[in-house]
């Protein structure tokens, strides 16, 4: 009979720990605290040596000039006399001798101890005022690591996810407040990465089968012997397959208008919002809608292409949301009559240089936008009063794709509400 062959033994558990190994003696670590201590206490350390080395150098200067006295004795009458005592002059008594010596001791003393008082107070003032530049100086030294770690939070802040603050220097607090960060800053642009890597792959992946869609759709419709019915079928499938070809278009652009802009050329804010009125003016004359403004030149560094996006979409919102062909509008606009009338809505498109910043100012006329509903409109797929798209007005993604866009050129876009109707969007980008 065969014998029955042993079971495979189990592998052997792993002993490598990748966490960061303890050290030997971990109350030996230069840690902040104790570098801080260090150098504090150091520095009283010596701030009282050199004290004590001043006062007792004052103090034996104080008592060789209290000492100085000097006497000379002349005549068979014991006459003293004394240049720092001149009352020992006029004395001729015991007890007036006794009396002035004494005054002159005691004055001698009083003299001796306030200078002694004064010398100490301005070295104490010298060593204190040398104490605080060293102390600065040393503390500015200490917190640098800080420094750079809030420059790299900053670049972090503006879209910048691939720096990293690298600090090098002692293991203390600070170095694993840094390597900490730089963890933190690895993960995310991981995670921001995959996101738009997703993202753009799915909107890649769907733009092949919308595009046969409409292919299809086009040669159904371009048959004349096709039913009544099918043709106003395929001209709805039609309509939703462009809806969706645009809602994958603005996917894809606001996935690539998330990253920071690399290349940057001079980019005059006037030509393009130039070029996005063109864009837009015959949409514009179909609804009744008056696009007007001044543009002065404001050029920028950054990507032509995305800041025609973001002129675009707001001048598109501004025609698409404004007030409906044949309703009236009143404004009132000066003349030489003092006043007049306008019907219809329109939209302002301004451009100009403000300290030192480019600015692009839509406004338009249209309906009353609560204040409470501004933020809500930035976000992707929402509009106002409702959360979803559901409307032929657009995918709800221009304001989406317009606020990363100027994050992406280290500029920022806001709203306000218009007083009597519409909004008022304000592009600020540095130049």
């Amino acid at each position: 009979m065969a014998a029955t062959p042993a079971p495979p033994k189990a592998p052997p558990k792993p002993t490598w720990d990748p966490r960061k190994p303890e050290p030997p003696f971990p109350w030996l670590r230069p840690t902040i605290r104790i570098r801080l201590t260090l150098l504090y206490g150091g520095m009283f350390l010596i701030a009282g040596i050199l004290l004590l080395s001043i006062i007792y150098l004052l103090a034996a200067q104080a008592i060789h000039e209290g000492s100085g006295q000097s006497f000379q004795i002349s005549g068979s009458g014991v006459t003293i006399r004394s240049d720092t005592c001149p009352e020992l002059n006029n004395a001729t008594t015991d007890d007036a001798r006794n009396a002035a010596l004494k005054a002159c001791n005691d004055a001698l003393k009083q003299h001796a101890l306030d200078g002694l008082l004064s010398r100490s107070l301005l070295a104490l003032l010298g060593l204190a005022v040398i104490a605080f530049a060293f102390g600065y100086a040393m503390a500015g030294r200490v917190l640098t690591p800080l420094g750079r770690i809030t420059r790299t939070a900053r670049a972090v802040a503006g879209s910048d996810l691939s720096r990293r603050i690298e600090l090098d220097g002692p293991d203390d607090e600070l170095k694993e407040l840094a390597d900490t960060l730089d963890d933190m800053l690895e993960r995310l642009e991981r995670a921001f990465t995959a996101q738009q890597r997703f993202v753009g792959n799915a909107s890649h992946e769907l733009r092949t089968p919308l595009a046969i869609n409409r292919t299809l759709l086009e040669v159904h419709l371009s048959d004349p012997n096709a039913p009544m019915e099918l043709q106003q079928l395929g001209k709805t499938l039609l309509a939703t397959n462009e809806r969706s070809e645009q809602l994958v278009e603005g996917l894809l652009l606001l996935a690539r208008s998330d990253n920071q802009i690399v290349e940057r050329k001079p980019v005059d804010l006037a030509e393009v919002a130039s070029q996005a009125v063109d864009q837009v003016h015959a949409e514009a004359e179909a609804k009744g809608v008056e696009i007007r403004g001044e543009r002065a030149p404001a050029v920028v560094q950054g990507n032509g292409v995305l800041l025609e996006r973001i002129a675009l979409n707001l001048v598109q919102n501004a025609v698409r949301y404004n007030v409906p062909s044949g309703e009236v509008q009143r404004e009132a606009l000066p003349n030489k009559g003092g006043g007049g009338r306008r019907e219809g809505g329109w939209v302002e498109v301004t451009t100009e240089f403000q300290h030192g910043q480019a600015v692009l100012v839509v406004t338009n006329t249209g309906p009353v936008v609560p204040a409470y509903e501004i933020d809500n409109l930035f976000e992707p797929f929402r509009r106002l009063r409702t959360e979803r798209t559901g409307s032929d007005k657009g995918v709800g993604l221009g304001l989406s794709i317009a606020r990363s866009v100027a994050r992406a050129h280290g500029g920022h876009i806001a709203a306000r509400p218009r007083e009597g109707g519409g909004l008022v969007m304000r592009v600020t980008l540095p130049t």
